[in-house]
């Protein structure tokens, strides 16, 4: 945390996601300080999160050289200020950011595997590499060397060139932001790498403790992204894994060793279970089609409710009877929640039929050569479609 005076605060707007995953929008005003230690996004680096004078800072800006600074109470021009800084989440920051720098000079010492760019994400970090594939034993190799150079607990410094330092040649880098002013700033691992870089890193390796690569996935055209996870949140990691090993092993009545045995038996078990179940179904839809055929009721609007079952379930029903002249409404799931419809019967009523029926059970559906399904959120009002089948069947008979 440090002392700084607001230079201005004016009125802005946040647009952010909502805990329903919508967008939503905050109203509030953007601070300028003289000075600020919280980082305004940018090189792949999320922006710092902290307060100014106890008042929560949102979202951190760069306009140029200027640093914006969402609140959403304002604070007057000329105002000293207390200015600090949540720590743990610009430790975490740290510990990827720099993570990644060792990554990125590791990969292209050892194979030639250039850094195209690099997200730092909320659960993991990624790394674009410009290759369209890295081997099993390449991300092992890069993994085994960023671990030894964190053990050696090599240095890490901040230093500042003048843009036509000849030194500046000899940096890594992906060029500079077109509205960049001032000092080029260079991030260097002793003996290991220096990088042109406006992030927060941390000043030795071994505040990485370890750094974890999850493995690599196909990324844009001849690209290959390669996960990592460093210093916490490697330790995050391990606990959820070793939770669920836990509960894993209390399900399953076995070792963690044998957890995908286990699995594996258990699937085999439900699959041979799901095919006699829809053998059993089968039979039984088919059985169920000749009771109704043969049923005294038979004729007009024909109506059958079950809680098991499925489409295919429905269909057999449908094509065992397989009748033009009556209309069959077929419906499986809860009796006053969500579940499935089919109704079947002449094409010309179906067509007509099948979206009212749908309207009224609040679902949707679609349908052609006499069958109209899908799926319903209102099964309570299965009464209400079986009144407007009678009344359609009426009508048609009185005309």
């Amino acid at each position: 945390e440090f002392t700084t005076t607001v230079v201005s605060c004016s009125p802005a707007e946040l647009q952010t996601e909502g805990s329903n995953g919508k967008k939503e929008v905050l109203n509030g005003f953007h601070v300028v300080l003289e000075d600020t230690l919280l980082f305004p996004e940018g090189g792949g680096q999320p922006d710092d999160r902290g307060s100014i004078n106890d008042v929560s800072v949102l979202r951190v800006t760069r306009q140029g050289a200027q640093a914006d600074h969402f609140t959403q109470t304002p604070l007057a021009p000329g105002t000293e200020v207390q200015v600090r800084v949540d720590w743990e989440r610009r430790f975490d920051h740290m510990q990827q950011h720099s993570g990644q720098h060792l990554i990125t000079a590791v990969a292209d010492h050892l194979f030639g595997l250039k850094t195209t760019s690099w997200e730092l994400g909320r659960a993991r970090s990624v790394i674009e590499l410009d290759s369209p594939s890295v081997t099993a034993e390449q991300v092992a190799a890069i993994e085994q060397s960023v671990n030894e150079k964190i053990r050696a607990r090599l240095p890490v410094n901040v230093r500042e060139l003048s843009l036509d330092d000849p030194e500046v040649e000899q940096v890594r880098g992906r060029g500079l932001p077109d509205d960049h002013a001032g000092p080029v700033r260079v991030v260097t691992i002793e003996s290991v790498d220096a990088n042109m870089c406006c992030g927060t890193h941390v000043s030795n390796l071994s505040d990485l403790q370890v750094i974890k690569i999850l493995g690599t996935e196909k990324g844009k055209k001849n690209k290959t992204n390669l996960a990592f996870l460093a210093g916490n949140r490697v330790l995050k990691w391990m606990e959820r894994s070793h939770g669920s090993e836990k509960a894993l092993t209390a399900l399953l009545k076995c070792g963690a060793e044998d957890h995908v045995e286990a699995v594996k038996k258990l699937q085999n078990s439900t699959k041979l279970l799901q095919k006699n179940n829809l053998n059993l179904l089968r039979d039984l839809a088919v059985h169920v089609a000749h009771s109704l055929r043969n049923s005294p009721d038979w004729g007009g609007v024909v109506t059958l409710h079950r809680k098991e079952g499925d489409s295919e379930f429905m269909n057999i029903i449908a094509n065992e009877i397989g009748s033009e002249e009556t209309l069959l409404f077929l419906t499986v799931g809860d009796e006053k929640g969500a579940g499935l419809f089919l109704l079947a019967g002449p094409a010309e009523a179906v067509e007509t039929l099948g979206p009212r029926v749908a309207e009224v059970l609040e679902g949707k559906g679609a349908g052609k050569k006499g069958r109209f399904q899908g799926k319903a959120t209102r099964m309570s009002r299965r009464g209400e479609v079986q009144a407007l089948l009678q009344d359609y069947i009426s009508t048609q008979s009185a005309e």
